[in-house]
């Protein structure tokens, strides 16, 4: 992507910030007030709901008071219980005629437990334990179990019974016989999950149900019903009071909650809450989606106007930063830049820069000449201590350029080839003319001392940094592909191709080249030489570069006086 010029961008940026900061205020200012008008109709809403549903459940309260204080007057249930008790407190009752009286009254708390629909009906003994019970929940609800109902003379009473398998919320009616109390029967529905998804339906919120300051049932995430119940105090057992306790609002987990008591029985507590952020999500979607149009446009607008006015007084010198970035991305510093024609500023700037660039080419035409004849005369200062030796680098040049042209190598590749080879034996330097002078076969301290030449010349080079990618010329020219060259011992592709072609040059001009132990051999001869060392000692894709361009060498002036074969070689 395309930088953005510098006076478009800082102009943008402001235009945008200075929109985003009014749109800001404006934002904080709107969620601030809806916030709490939220807060207080949430709290309201959750008024209603608890006035609606304490109505309801008063409504339900007598309309189940009534069905028991009839169904408590069934002769059957009252004459069977009665004569179980009676009957055992006197004398032992015989074990089958005692069966048969539990399950009459067992059958009979089985008809009201489906007439009723509840989730347990039970029948209590004149001490309030249970005597028999039916229902979906009976087997929480097993004999022998005290339920603690009041002792008074009601006709009818309510509680909630906290047994070891769950919470019940009953009402309750005494069974009289004549004048005597024989038991009662209790109507009961569990406080548990499906209790409060009923609940949380009729109220339109999340309900959370507490028994002794325990949670036992919730609509929401658990650790959110724990904190609220942790949050909540157990003070009182009067209804008014307990919604005293956590009624209006409350944190928990950073979130902000509408809170109402529902229910407030004994220990048992039902809790209806509503998140007043999602409720102010929820109120100010509208305004926010008037507002994020208003903002769209107003970014758009302000984004087109700055645009515009920065283009316009910016957009010639972008088109001369442009060319000015192709020029030194290519390095051609010899196509000028044209006048814009739209300032006399901007084009004197573009004439002074034309002047100015091109005695930077004139420069660095000159430098660049200095520096390759500084290296020619180097490498002829080192040919020149033997005179056998004279033109030898730069004919292996020379050689190894056209062998990199037949490779298709880069315009770049090429010039590095070029001027590693020229110094691929600056090295010798630091060998001894006796050594490099000497008219028969090296010992091997000797080629030892002379093998030393590669990594001398490396060392050198490494001095200048300028010179370092003609390194591995220096350092790898005598490597083979076998293994077996000096100084690194490297093998096939791990030497680089540069090195690879310079090492057939060299070989090849060294073959061709005469000695003073020995004259030089014609084309032919070093060509067998080198095929029959092929793979081993010298590159096979070098070696095919070599034999493709030495027909040509009789045309390079260069190369004049390198023996060429009269017929093609193969």
């Amino acid at each position: 992507m395309k930088r953005p010029p510098r006076l478009i961008a800082r102009t943008l940026t402001m235009t945008f910030v200075t929109v985003a900061v009014i749109l800001s205020v404006v934002f904080v200012v709107l969620t601030l007030e809806v916030r709490g008008r939220v807060r207080t109709a949430e709290i309201n809403r959750l008024g209603l709901t608890e006035r609606l549903f304490t109505t309801l459940e008063a409504r339900r309260q007598q309309e189940q008071l009534a069905t028991i204080a009839i169904v408590a007057e069934n002769p059957t249930l009252k004459a069977a219980l009665d004569t179980y008790f009676a009957e055992s407190s006197f004398s032992d009752l015989p074990a089958d005629h005692a069966a048969s009286l539990r399950q009459t009254v067992s059958v009979e708390a089985e008809k009201l437990a489906t007439l009723t629909g509840a989730d347990v009906v039970a029948i209590l003994d004149s001490t309030g334990h249970i005597f028999a019970s039916a229902g979906v929940s009976r087997d929480l609800w097993a004999p022998g179990q005290l339920i603690d109902t009041p002792r008074n003379e009601a006709s009818t009473f309510e509680g909630v019974a906290a047994l070891a398998g769950g919470t019940f919320r009953y009402v309750g009616a005494p069974l009289r016989l004549i004048d005597r109390n024989v038991g009662a029967l209790v109507i009961g529905d569990g406080l548990d999950e499906e209790y409060a998804r009923q609940l949380a339906g009729l109220a339109g919120e999340d309900v959370v149900i507490a028994v002794n300051g325990s949670l036992v049932a919730s609509t929401m995430a658990n650790d959110l019903g724990r904190d609220l119940v942790q949050s909540a105090t157990f003070l009182s057992d009067d209804a008014e009071d307990a919604r005293a306790e956590t009624e209006g609002t409350l944190t928990l987990q950073n979130q902000e909650y509408a809170v109402r008591t529902l229910l407030a029985s004994g220990p048992a507590r039902v809790y209806t809450l509503a998140s007043v952020g999602a409720a102010t999500e929820a109120a100010t979607g509208e305004a926010l989606w008037a507002l994020g149009t208003l903002a769209l446009g107003a970014f758009m607008l302000a984004g087109f106007g700055s645009f515009w006015l920065a283009h316009t007084l910016t957009g010639p010198i972008d088109q001369l930063a442009g060319e000015i970035g192709r020029m030194a991305t290519s390095r051609d510093l010899r196509r000028p830049l044209h006048p814009t024609g739209t300032s006399l500023e901007l084009d004197s700037l573009t004439e002074h820069f034309n002047e100015l660039v091109r005695g930077v080419a004139v420069a660095e035409a000159q430098t660049q000449e200095a520096y390759l004849g500084s290296i020619r005369a180097f490498a002829a200062m080192l040919d020149a201590r033997d005179p056998y030796t004279a033109g030898h680098s730069e004919r292996v040049s020379t050689l190894s350029v056209l062998m990199g042209k037949q490779l298709h190598l880069s315009e770049s590749d090429l010039e590095v080839l070029r001027l590693g080879a020229l110094l691929h034996d600056i090295g010798k330097i630091g060998v001894s003319d006796a050594i490099l002078r000497k008219p028969a076969a090296l010992t091997a301290e000797e080629y030892e001392q002379l093998k030393l030449h590669t990594t001398i010349g490396a060392h050198v080079l490494r001095q200048v940094p300028f010179l370092a990618p003609h390194i591995p010329i220096v350092e790898l020219h005598h490597e083979r592909p076998d293994g077996r060259g000096y100084p690194l011992g490297l093998r096939g592709d791990e030497i680089p191709l540069a090195a690879r072609i310079v090492h057939v040059a060299d070989a090849f001009d060294a073959i061709t080249s005469a000695r003073a132990y020995r004259p030089g051999r014609d084309t032919e001869t070093a060509v067998v030489e080198l095929k029959r060392n092929v793979g081993t000692d010298f590159d096979p894709q070098a070696l095919g570069a070599l034999l493709a361009v030495l027909p040509r060498t009789a045309t390079t002036p260069e190369l004049v006086g390198v023996p060429v074969p009269v017929h093609r070689i193969a």
